[in-house]
């Protein structure tokens, strides 16, 4: 059975935040692991702009995506950019809220780098071991989520994983759950990352 991961984006995400786990899943989806993988927006546009400048197309909403995992990216919390940025979007409270009606009706959510304070925005992560960028560490404390130092938080139907770079580690780990250890294994060799496993949690 397929799962349909949509990697959901907005003005102002961090570029390495979603185009290293799209990355690492199409790949992996490439070599045989049943995976979807799409660039969804919460609202209708042909484009989106990332916080470097980087303009992407995306495959239509999140909506009709009627996605299995939903990835979520960080990107300019800390610097409170009002315009584009995670911050913006928890501010707008627009994409939380919808990632708290997914979540509610079962979709698992794997949140990257500041992209973990947009779940916490949206209550998910109360209660709940989690991670996110540095920078955001004492934001994410203010919140009822537990804190813990890893690349990678797993607590089963919610993932985070801190900053940047920790989402090649995510998605690795998502590979690793749903294809198998050999497949996260090929995927890394591939793309010449050092896979340090270091995740959090029961599913680890």
């Amino acid at each position: 059975m397929t799962t349909r991961i949509a990697v959901v984006v907005y003005d102002g995400f961090d570029e390495m935040d979603a185009v290293g786990p799209y990355e690492v899943l199409s790949s992996a989806a490439g070599r045989g692991c049943d995976l979807d993988v799409s660039i969804r927006t919460l609202d209708p546009t042909d484009t989106v702009t990332a916080a470097h400048g980087l303009r992407i197309g995306v495959d239509g909403t999140l909506a009709d995506a009627d996605p299995d995992i939903v990835v979520v990216p960080g990107g300019g919390w800390s610097a409170r950019t009002p315009e584009a940025s995670a911050w913006a979007e928890a501010q707008k409270g627009d994409l939380p809220a919808a990632l708290a009606d997914l979540h509610e009706r079962g979709v698992e959510l794997a949140a990257v780098c500041t992209g973990g304070m947009l779940l916490a925005e949206a209550g998910i992560l109360d209660g709940r071991p989690a991670v996110t960028h540095a920078s955001a560490v004492s934001d994410l404390r203010e919140t009822d989520a537990e804190v813990v130092d890893a690349r990678v938080v797993d607590d089963g139907d919610v993932l985070t994983a801190g900053g940047v770079t920790s989402g090649i580690d995510l998605a690795l780990h998502l590979v690793e759950r749903l294809c198998g250890e050999e497949m996260a294994e090929e995927m890394a060799t591939r793309i010449e990352y050092d896979y340090r496993e270091d995740v959090y949690g029961s599913n680890s």
